[in-house]
């Protein structure tokens, strides 16, 4: 194995960095949405469902293109946040959203799965009791969905760890500014002769991977045990 140049740490870092705050930030949206789902019914579900869906069945390229018409220079979004002094495009921030978005129906999907198995006798004691729906929800369906709120975020880190085609979209590939593991990798293959710094760097995605996958196999473990 090739010893890591500083470039190729500051790619870890960069990874790690990215796959925790698009972790952070959809925990909250994430979370609200599995909860619509699971337990409020309403007109449109199933486009709600869908739209959260989508960035499964879509190339990771084409929701980085999505994200760019939004946010970039003359986005309608992008144009507004120009205006404010903000600039999204090929900066981390552009990463971790790019991350956030090809993540988040996987983080939904692990916390409707741990909702659907609170037993709905708890929640209605809870509300024959006089419990308000916010006091339900606090005190009943977000303590029994810990476990599937902690696999939802193993496994959107891995994806995260992962992202390629949407990251290098909006916010290309800057050695130390936005170049991730999956970017640096990307560029040693491009490389004849440094091939072995891909292999290097692929190795350690995959122990990162690893340990995470591992996390994520417990929570479902006991959340089976569970039921």
């Amino acid at each position: 194995m090739t010893p890591l140049s500083s470039t190729d740490y500051d790619a870890i870092r960069l990874s790690l960095q990215v796959s925790v705050a698009a972790t952070l930030l959809s925990l909250p949206l994430g979370f609200a949405v599995a909860y619509l789902i699971t337990f409020v019914r309403f007109r449109g579900k199933i486009v709600l469902e869908v739209l959260v869906n989508l960035p499964l069945t879509l190339p990771p390229v084409v929701v980085g293109y999505f994200l760019l018409l939004l946010l970039g220079k003359h986005g309608w979004l992008g144009s507004l946040l120009n205006e404010a002094g903000f600039r999204i495009i090929f900066t981390l921030k552009a990463a971790v959203i790019a991350s956030a978005v090809v993540g988040f129906p996987l983080l939904v999907r692990s916390l409707r799965i741990g909702m659907e198995t609170i037993d709905p006798q708890l929640i209605n004691a809870s509300r024959t009791l006089g419990a308000r729906w916010y006091d339900t929800l606090l005190t009943v369906i977000l303590p029994l969905s810990g476990p599937g709120l902690i696999a939802g975020s193993s496994l959107m880190f891995a994806r995260s760890l992962g992202e390629f085609g949407a990251t290098i979209i909006v916010a290309g590939n800057i050695p130390g500014v936005t170049q991730t593991i999956p970017l640096a990798i990307y560029e040693y293959a491009s490389s004849p002769t440094s091939e072995k710094m891909a292999l290097s760097l692929c190795l350690v995605s995959v122990v990162i991977s690893v340990i995470v996958l591992f996390v994520h196999e417990l929570m479902a473990r006991k959340t089976a045990r569970r039921d």
